[in-house]
């Protein structure tokens, strides 16, 4: 062998090959040529040649003596690699395998790139290729060594790539290099890699942590830059596998399974021909056998055969497939590799487990609970908290594997082995068992509960429906002025609208529409409603009015209705019932609007955009990567089990079946990229006015507003850190219109991600810097803080379902001249009340899903809190990030101080429960406070 501890550089090398060559005098003319042993040398070089190239072509008998000095000349340094393999779950380490069995041994091939062009070809350099050997292991990660000569005009090293032809696939954390004249290098990867037997025809390649715009990439980077996003695009069409690391747009056609039943078609959302809605992950799934609808063509295709050939009929009926309907998963829903929840060692709670947990328990709960009766009192709901909780036998390995993920809902029995199910008492119900039932707290959770971003100024007098009143009735609201005015006691309607004091909840006009199919299904109902609120001089918010409105139908004309406050018993208890109905309302828009479609679902087509069109060493790509964490896989899993047909918001919600078209409407009405931006949403919600010499450059017209207070600070805090990053890259607007990458991605986004609302004017150009910082800001701000506010706080305000019914299932006893049900409501109210209220079955199951939303993994990623790799190796960038995370840290405190203060109090008081949704950091489990990053639950 050439290889020995004393000839391993090229001069050695060179001298090596020198010894083995002799003097001719042949035609060829060729000063030497090989003795017939050397064709084994010439082999060995071959693997060798992007350092001994000359050597090579003088043993080829091409070569002169003096090429051959030359590169024997050419000067290396030695370099140890390391890579750092994370495990795989299940995986053991060698030593707990039999000799008898010894595997073979693990190898792994790197290639490692330069960042320069060959000068002699003008093509990328060949890569300096190694095989890296496992030298050691331990329960969690996996160590490859392997030593390699770098010639020192080989330039810095900008990519490697890895390859390997293992059984399995391997999760690549890092690779190390020390021995470097720049000094050490760490690649960060934090990625699968599959075996070559999967995909023989790429190559993985990671880039270096150093940033470039596209414009600016080395030369030697630039073809591998190219090859690498359109590795991730695709080519639109196949099914794609669990080891794809693709990326595509598609409509939400696999919401229903009418494979399955009937009753399951849904509609599909997205697409020119379907209700508007944004894009999820393309999967390339086969379609349905039983869809929704068929093309003109379709049918007359289907006819002529039909005649043609009649025995086909049953055929045809059975087997024909509708091409827009796709078919269920019947396992995991695709998603990218890397988007998917690793399977590395951890006992972190994640969407895979979130998923085979709801499969699992909510059937025990359907047979534990009775899925169609109402709870027979309110003691019987306290009894759900009780500590000794309740069996949901038998046990068995499925319950059983849940119970360290999910201790706070598990309660272990030693003696008697059993698995007890138990809810822990949510914190506003701890702090006060009667906070549901006071008007104050009603009106405080607008401000300061799961769905504060609906909450509106009232702008003008009387109010009026926007519906047409040939199908929806006369569109004058039942809110009075004299009525008003009496609730208000200190001041006139017009008074309060003049000095900013009034404010509503509007559901009015979206769910009007749907009153009619709604009340049409078993279970529920429905009403459009408006609430009014008046703004005390304490800054907290007071309940004046609830009107429900039902639309003309079945023959009978519209029914609108005001209800108040009230001492008196019977408008005391309708007054319930109304607040009731209006909570429902609220917990459905804030499920299906507020927290799925502005966050889960609108981000998922920039997390696609953003890999398919911002190669990984483009700085914005580093830049939202963090923000965009698990976000398809948790709503794939969401796909699964809580917006698919039947699933769990179809069945607890009080639109059912409707629940994601009602979602579409309000993608339709309401939704604007522009408005996602904490400030621009509070002006137009009327909360706020630009002020540029107060707080933030926003005056508050309700002082005391913790979701607004908090989230301004973080809102400020992000967009200096995104301003800070964006202008050290973007210096100059022309770096952002030439970009080409960048003008790409935000193309995509507004016309494949968004396309059905694509022709809007509302959307952003992206010409400059201060363009891309509004952009990137916005983004962020959703995926981290506005998830974090309307999605932390479930459990806490809906775990007592009481305060926050998802659902209502009787109509108000005033609504319909029925005299038994009006006798039942004066005799005992209470019963009706719970009868009104979620059926036990539907109660627990949205407590428990609640419950599992609610919660922080154990490797939650918390903004502010670590540094990215690549933010970490610029010098400029680390310094900003730095103060970022100060800042953030600094809310922490500013929080805690205000919940303090006695008079901040929509977050302080007795019985009161501190508004800590905001405060960046939390332990794991359900803490009602910690934004993380991104969208990860």
């Amino acid at each position: 062998m050439l290889k020995s501890p004393a000839c391993g550089s090229s001069t050695q090398v060179a001298l090596v090959t020198l010894c083995h060559l002799r003097r001719s005098s042949n035609r060829s003319g060729a000063l030497f040529q090989p003795y017939p042993n050397d064709i084994n040398l010439k082999k060995q070089l071959r693997g060798k040649k992007s350092k001994n190239n000359a050597v090579l072509r003088l043993v080829s008998g091409g070569g002169i003596i003096k090429a051959a000095l030359a590169t024997a000349a050419e000067p290396t340094t030695t370099v140890i690699t390391k890579v750092i393999v994370k495990k795989i779950t299940g995986e053991t380490t060698s030593s707990n395998l039999m000799e008898a069995s010894q595997p073979p041994q693990k190898l792994l091939q790197l290639g490692f790139a330069s960042i320069l062009l060959d000068p002699r070809t003008g093509s990328e350099k060949p890569p300096i290729t190694v095989q890296a050997k496992l030298i050691s292991e331990d329960e969690v990660e996996e160590i490859y060594e392997a030593s390699l000569e770098v010639r020192l005009d080989f330039g810095e090293i900008g990519a490697v790539i890895v390859e390997h032809h293992n059984e399995k696939e391997m999760f690549i954390k890092e690779v190390h290099l020390n021995g470097l004249t720049s000094g050490p290098l760490t690649i960060s990867c934090n990625s699968w890699v599959q075996p070559k037997t999967l995909v023989p025809t790429q190559k993985r390649v990671f880039f270096t942590n150093k940033s470039y715009l596209p414009s600016q990439t080395p030369a030697g980077l630039k073809s591998m830059r190219e090859t690498e996003l359109m590795n991730l695009r695709g080519n639109g069409t196949g099914e794609r596998q669990s080891y794809d690391r693709i990326y595509d747009y598609d409509v939400y056609n696999d919401l229903g399974d009418p494979d399955k039943s009937e009753d399951l078609k849904r509609s599909i959302l997205g697409g020119p021909d379907n209700s508007p809605y944004p894009r999820r992950c393309r999967t390339g799934r086969p379609p349905t056998k039983t869809g929704l609808h068929y093309s003109w063509i379709s049918i007359l295709s289907i006819s002529i055969r039909i005649i043609l050939h009649p025995s086909l009929l049953k055929c045809l009926c059975n087997d024909y497939v509708d091409p827009n309907s796709e078919q269920r998963a019947t396992k995991s829903i695709y998603v990218p590799r890397d988007e998917a929840f690793s399977d590395i060692k951890s006992k972190a709670f994640n969407a895979n487990q979130l998923s085979a947990a709801l499969q699992t328990l909510i059937p025990r709960l359907q047979v534990h609970f009775d899925p169609n009766a109402g709870f027979p009192n309110f003691k019987a709901i306290d009894a759900l908290f009780d500590v000794d909780g309740f069996n949901l036998s038998p046990p068995d390995s499925n319950i059983s594997s849940f119970k360290d993920l999910l201790p706070w809902i598990f309660k272990l029995i030693y003696e008697t082995g059993e698995f007890l199910f138990r809810f822990k008492p949510p914190v506003p119900m701890d702090r006060d068992k009667f906070f549901w039932l006071r008007d104050e707290e009603f009106a405080r959770q607008t401000l300061a509960g799961p769905n504060p971003c609906s909450i509106q100024l009232v702008k003008e007098w009387p109010l009026s429906s926007q519906l047409d009143p040939k199908i929806y009735g006369p569109p004058e609201s039942a809110f009075n002025t004299q009525m008003i005015d009496q609730e208000i006691g200190s001041m006139t309607v017009h008074e309060a609208i003049q000095k900013k004091k009034l404010y509503m909840l509007d559901y009015h006009d979206m769910l009007l529409p749907y009153v009619q199919k709604v009340r049409a299904l078993k279970g529920t109902t429905l009403y459009g409603s408006r609430t009014l609120f008046f703004l005390n001089e304490d800054e907290t918010l007071r309940p004046l009015a609830i009107e429900l409105t039902r639309p003309p139908m079945n023959g009978k004309p519209q029914w609108k209705r005001v209800y108040g406050p009230s001492e008196k018993a019977t408008s005391l208890w309708l007054w319930r019932f109304a607040k009731a109905h209006v909570l429902a309302h609220d917990a459905g828009y804030h499920q299906l609007v507020s927290h799925w479609l502005r966050t889960h679902c609108a981000v998922e087509p920039y997390v696609i955009a953003t890999n398919r069109q911002l190669s990984a060493m483009h700085p914005i790509y580093r830049l939202l990567h963090p923000h965009f964490r698990y976000t398809m896989e948790i709503n794939a899993s969401a796909r699964t089990n809580l917006i698919n047909g039947g699933g769990t918001i179809e069945s607890t919600f009080s639109p059912l079946k409707y629940s994601m078209e009602l979602s579409s409407t309000a993608y339709d009405l309401q939704w604007q990229f522009d408005l996602q931006a904490l400030p621009a949403d509070l002006i137009h919600r009327g909360l706020a006015e630009e002020d540029p010499t107060a707080s933030h450059g926003l005056k508050l017209h309700i002082k005391d507003y913790p979701f607004a207070n908090d989230g301004l600070i973080l809102w400020d805090a992000l967009k200096q850190w995104v301003t800070e990053y964006v202008n050290h890259y973007y210096p100059d607007p022309y770096l952002v219109t030439t970009d080409t990458e960048l003008q790409a991605w935000w193309t995509e986004i507004r016309t494949i991600g968004h396309a059905d609302k694509q022709e809007e004017p509302w959307w952003p150009l992206l010409n400059t810097p201060q363009d891309l910082i509004d952009i990137v800001t916005n983004i962020a701000w959703v995926a981290s803080a506005h998830h974090a506010a309307v999605n932390f706080g479930q459990y806490a305000y809906s775990g007592y379902f009481p305060n926050r019914p998802s659902i209502t299932r009787t109509n108000m006893p005033t609504e319909d001249n029925n005299p038994a049900l009006w006798k039942s409501f004066l005799e005992k109210p209470e019963e009706l009340l719970l009868d009104s209220f979620p059926s036990q079955f539907q109660a627990t199951q949205v407590m428990l899903v609640m419950n599992m939303l609610s919660s922080h993994s154990p490797d939650e990623e918390y903004i502010g809190k670590d540094m990215e790799p690549s933010w970490g190796d610029n010098p400029t960038i680390k310094a900003a990030f730095e103060r970022f995370s100060t800042s953030i840290k600094n809310m922490e405190l500013i929080i805690d101080h205000r919940n303090a203060d006695s008079n901040l109090k929509n977050r302080t008081g007795a019985g009161v429960t501190p508004y800590e949704l905001l405060k960046p950091f939390s332990e794991s489990g359900v803490t009602g406070k910690g934004v993380p990053y991104s969208i990860s639950i």
